[in-house]
């Protein structure tokens, strides 16, 4: 079912954190991907269906919830060598103007800001659906997803490999999987 189905033309939600996982891939060695999220995610969306260029998104993730699977490399990174996360606890996105990509997909441009760094950063937002929960809640979910190069943002700790290259590539994507309810009106 498309979130347009059953949302009314405008409809504001909260970001269900327990649902919502924001992710990052990486090269490492310059040949094998390596996977984390952050599970500490919160913000609000608003999204008008009748004119997509209104839409809000305020996105807030907090660094020290950096999860990769590792702890040794989860404190690494949460080290000055990269988020610097005693320095720099939150990372945001917040966006608005959302347009239709044609595909079914939107471009939603904002401003991802990252170790104290803020740029403009556009992401892809796919629809996944809407409807009620078993409590009656309306719910709704998107995807969205970007490249960004870390060192745009100031994480440009790296190693030399021996045989050339460098043992964390620069680029990295990354995936919001966001499930939302439904605002309550005052």
């Amino acid at each position: 079912m498309t979130a347009t189905a059953i949302l009314p033309a405008t409809q504001s939600f909260t970001i269900d954190p327990t649902h919502t996982t924001v992710g990052f891939a990486v090269k490492h060695l310059m040949f094998a991907t390596v996977r984390g999220q952050f599970g500490d995610v919160a913000g609000a969306i608003t999204i008008d269906h009748d004119d997509l260029r209104t839409t809000t998104v305020d996105v807030s993730i907090g660094i020290a919830s950096i999860d990769t699977r590792v702890a040794q490399r989860d404190e690494h990174l949460k080290s000055a060598d990269f988020f610097d996360a005693a320095n720099f606890p939150k990372a945001t996105f917040v966006g608005a103007g959302a347009t239709k990509n044609g595909n079914g997909s939107w471009a939603l441009p904002g401003t991802l800001t990252l170790h104290g760094v803020a740029k403009p950063v556009t992401l892809t937002v796919t629809p996944q659906g809407a409807g009620k929960d078993p409590w009656g809640n309306l719910r709704s979910a998107w995807t969205a997803s970007a490249k960004i190069d870390r060192r745009d943002f100031g994480l440009g700790w790296n190693q030399a490999l021996e045989a050339g290259g460098v043992a964390v590539s620069h680029d990295v994507e990354l995936t919001f999987d966001i499930q939302a309810i439904q605002a309550v009106q005052a």
